[in-house]
């Protein structure tokens, strides 16, 4: 089998892939200009549509610092002290990720691997200490007062569907966004919602999130039903952008779109808008049903936790009190 040639560069890292030659050296060869549009289809689907975003926003980031594909670890390393005071960790490991990904793909060495961008890495978290600044909970009377502030315009409307749906559902913010009307499956005790990707989903095997009518007036499914019925939604993306004219869009909503209503929202009912984020309402469901005694396999059944150590992450301080050791003895 002849030896295929290197012919063309590509800005995608993702498109690049490492394979064998034929002469069973070894050797690793990048398949660009040769693939055919079948395979190129197959890769543009490796990842979602969020990740990608992900990676080249934060390729940019690194690209537009001096750095390129592909560096040494020094270049790495320096790339860390650059932006150490100016980004949290999680976004420092999120880019780094994100540089370690483009060599792999494109058939380079990772100098991610290296010790010196792994003791950088050290440093940093001492520095910024272990413990992360997490989204306050927006738990579930909390909530209530928050809907509570809203009035009846289209506005109004949407982001009480919004809020509603992404509590119940514990969802992460694109996946809020990216429900569509197909995605909702009515039944006599509620709706089952089909979630088709999430960021540990992304083969898209999907998984279903039942959402039961609720037992107060804050029912999530009756403000669902509300909202489409208002909007004349019946196709296509649940939750759209409006402008100030009341004018709803056929566009879809953003994930950064759900953290500036969240924002906007809570300090019009009062709280302060810094502590809160768009994750603040799955980790409020999460809190709010320990708090309430839900069990922790079924608090995990609506989230999508794969194990009681990741959930725990989420309820925050929701149960220190139920069944407390103190409170036995005292």
């Amino acid at each position: 089998m002849q030896n295929t040639k290197i012919v063309q560069e590509t800005s995608d890292p993702i498109c690049a892939i490492n394979c064998k030659s034929g002469d069973q050296t070894g050797q690793k060869i990048q398949l660009i200009g040769l693939l055919s549009e079948p395979i190129r289809h197959l890769l543009s689907h490796s990842l979602s549509a969020n990740s990608k975003r992900a990676y080249a926003s934060d390729l940019a980031h690194f690209r537009a610092s001096g750095g390129d594909i592909p560096c040494s670890p020094e270049a790495v390393a320096g790339y860390l002290a650059e932006i150490v005071d100016t980004h949290a960790v999680a976004t420092i490991q999120r880019r780094l990720a994100a540089i370690a990904k483009a060599h792999r793909a494109s058939g380079h060495d990772d100098p991610c691997r290296a010790e010196i961008v792994k003791a950088s890495m050290r440093g940093i978290r001492r520095i910024k200490g272990v413990a992360q600044r997490e989204a306050q909970a927006l738990q579930r009377d909390d909530l209530f007062l928050v809907l509570e502030r809203m009035g009846g315009r289209p506005i109004d409307i949407r982001d009480k569907a919004l809020l509603l749906i992404g509590f119940a559902a514990a969802f992460r913010r694109s996946e809020l966004v990216g429900l569509d009307c197909d995605d909702v499956a009515h039944v006599r005790q509620g709706i089952v919602l089909h979630l088709r990707h999430s960021k540990t989903d992304q083969d898209g095997q999907g998984r279903k999130i039942a959402i039961p009518h609720g037992r107060t007036r804050w029912c999530p499914v009756h403000y669902l039903t509300g909202w489409l019925a208002h909007a004349g939604i019946e196709q296509g993306p649940i939750f759209r952008s409006i402008d100030r004219h009341g004018h709803i869009s056929p566009d879809r909503l953003s994930g950064d779109a759900v953290a500036t209503i969240m924002k906007k929202r809570v300090e019009a009912a009062g709280f302060d808008p810094a502590t809160f984020s768009g994750h603040s309402l799955r980790a409020g469901l999460a809190t709010s049903a320990a708090m309430a005694g839900a069990s922790s396999w079924k608090i995990r059944q609506q989230t999508g936790h794969k194990s009681d150590a990741m959930l725990a992450r989420y309820i925050r301080d929701g149960d220190i009190f139920v069944n407390n050791a103190a409170g036995a003895v005292l």
